[in-house]
């Protein structure tokens, strides 16, 4: 499935072998994920899938872990995957040059660990992760909304699940965006968005901290217990801001050959990770310190006043809500190729009525129900923790350095090989307890659950 042929010293793919590719493909892949793009247009898949309105929370993230700790997690969150999503990209081009192109996840699982890894364990992970990123996005765009509302109206009736179903309603007109490669585009103001809304988020951070001479408490409070939850929870926070869980399909983006291209959008991607990342969490932090918000913005309003201009909290809100459509329709890629695989003729031309009407029920349908969700939990939050500690850890620290080993074989005598198994023991040990620390969040706050609350 997805086979590639390639021939010659020079690694270029013959029309011939690309024809062959083309015949052999399900409609999943040939109409979703179709390889024709640059390394640049990966970096801005990339950037948007990674670079995301989830950095916002690393200032939150650092009231658990204090200054020392939180830079240190930060900067290993960023060498491990950058290092993983390398690694993950190798294992792609050995089998793409052997004439095996792997377009999923799940095919990856299925050749190196075996069918029913790919399809009892990475398939539902990676789906859950995917449609769980798109509930939040959704959700976190209503509550942009809602913010910008309630800054023109503080009285006004409009609940944050008639917000959730706006965003729901764009998100429906750019679901039907045919394949990956039809956003590069919009990923590219994507990228600007999230250099924009970073830069605000830094500024006003600052602006903050300096006008307003408060006393900042950097201490960890709470027991010895509270603590270490509170470590782990913060741990989860930092996965899943650098959580991205489809690697693979974005390479299948790439024109073939795809030798080398990954890690120039790789290198696209860690520029602006490291601008936004680093400055967000540590002048968020240094600003409000325990008192960061679980979105480093919601600091910038205190009493229903705002620390800042109203027009510069209402920018921020717009760009941030921009983004989250672009993220959102990134993290649906994974859904609509197993949609269009399901109802999709490969056989029928793709702009065919026989595969158009399927294709425009079956993604309306599936943001209808991820608005849905999101506007009976509001609350998603603490739920996304534990997505992110079973899902994102696994896919994004763990089986990337597994597959690396069990394709290549390193030497056991090598520090490769040791690197990555030390990688893989350690992140499934604090997947499976930031995964008991999300449950137990959860847990703590039940008594404020409530189905379309108005939070």
């Amino acid at each position: 499935m997805g086979a590639v042929a390639a021939h010659g010293e020079d690694g270029k793919v013959s029309q011939q072998g690309a024809d062959h590719q083309l015949k052999d493909l399900d409609a999943g892949a040939l109409f979703v994920l179709k390889s024709k793009g640059s390394w640049l247009h990966c970096g801005y898949h990339l950037t948007t899938s990674i670079v995301a309105p989830p950095l916002l929370s690393l200032p939150f993230a650092f009231t658990f872990l204090g200054w020392a700790a939180g830079v240190a997690f930060l900067l290993i969150g960023a060498l491990v995957t950058f290092y993983s999503y390398n690694l993950l990209s190798l294992v792609l081009e050995h089998h793409a040059q052997k004439g095996n192109r792997q377009l999923r996840f799940r095919d990856m699982a299925n050749q190196i660990l075996g069918r029913k890894w790919g399809k009892y364990f990475v398939g539902p992970i990676q789906f859950m992760v995917c449609y769980g990123a798109v509930v939040a996005c959704t959700l976190l765009g209503g509550q942009c909304m809602k913010t910008i509302y309630l800054m023109s109206k503080p009285e006004g009736p409009m609940k944050l699940y008639e917000f959730i179903i706006i965003f729901g309603c764009l998100m429906l007109i750019l679901a039907q965006i045919p394949s990956f490669h039809s956003l590069r585009n919009i990923n590219l103001v994507s990228l600007v968005l999230t250099l924009a809304y970073s830069a605000c988020a830094t500024g006003g951070s600052i602006h903050i901290g300096t006008s307003f001479k408060e006393p900042k408490d950097y201490s960890l409070h709470g027991d010895t217990q509270d603590r270490l939850f509170g470590i782990f929870n913060a741990i989860a926070i930092i996965a899943t801001s650098y959580g991205n869980g489809i690697i693979p399909e974005i390479q299948a983006t790439v024109a073939p050959p795809v030798k080398g291209k990954m890690f120039k959008g790789l290198c696209i991607c860690y520029t602006v990770l490291s601008l936004t990342f680093f400055s967000v969490a540590i002048s968020g932090y240094w600003a409000f310190g325990n008192n960061s918000e679980p979105l480093v913005i919601s600091n910038f309003l205190a009493d229903g006043q705002t620390l800042v201009p109203k027009w510069f909290v209402l920018m921020v809100n717009i760009f941030i809500i921009l983004q989250l459509s672009a993220v959102a329709v990134v993290y649906l890629q994974p859904t609509n190729e197993v949609l269009e695989n399901t109802f999709s003729d490969p056989k029928r031309k793709e702009f065919s009525a026989r595969n158009v009407i399927p294709r425009a029920v079956s993604r309306s349908m599936s943001v209808i129900i991820a608005t849905t969700i999101a506007a009976m939990l509001p609350f998603f939050g603490d739920i996304n923790s534990l997505i992110g500690a079973f899902g994102f850890i696994p896919l994004d620290f763990v089986l990337p350095v597994v597959f690396f080993n069990l394709t290549f074989k390193p030497s056991k005598r090598s520090i490769v090989f040791w690197l990555n198994v030390t990688i893989a023991v350690v992140f499934s040990a604090v997947g499976v307890i930031a995964a008991v620390a999300a449950v137990r969040q959860i847990g703590l706050d039940a008594k404020t659950y409530r189905l379309f609350a108005n939070v």
